[in-house]
C-alpha cells in the first residue's frame, strides 16, 4: 500500500515540476482547432457514406433487379 502512495506522490510531484502546461490562450485555441476539424472530418466521413448508400442501392435496385 505504501508503494501506491508514493507512486501518486511521485506522479503529482512529476506534473508539477517536469510538464511544462500550455498556457490559457493556447489550450483554448488549440481546442476550437480540434473542434473545427472534427466538424469537417465528420462532414466528410458523412458524403462519403451517403455516396456509398446511393452507389449500393442503385446497384441492389437496378443492376440486380430488385426493389
Amino acid at each position: 500500500m505504501a508503494g501506491i502512495v508514493n507512486y501518486i506522490k511521485e506522479s503529482f510531484e512529476e506534473l508539477r515540476t517536469n510538464v511544462t502546461w500550455t498556457t490559457w490562450p493556447e489550450a483554448q485555441r488549440l481546442t476550437i482547432v480540434v473542434a473545427v476539424f472534427s466538424i469537417i472530418f465528420s462532414i466528410a466521413i458523412w458524403g462519403v457514406d451517403t455516396v456509398f448508400s446511393e452507389s449500393l442501392g442503385y446497384v441492389y435496385d437496378v443492376v440486380l433487379g430488385k426493389n
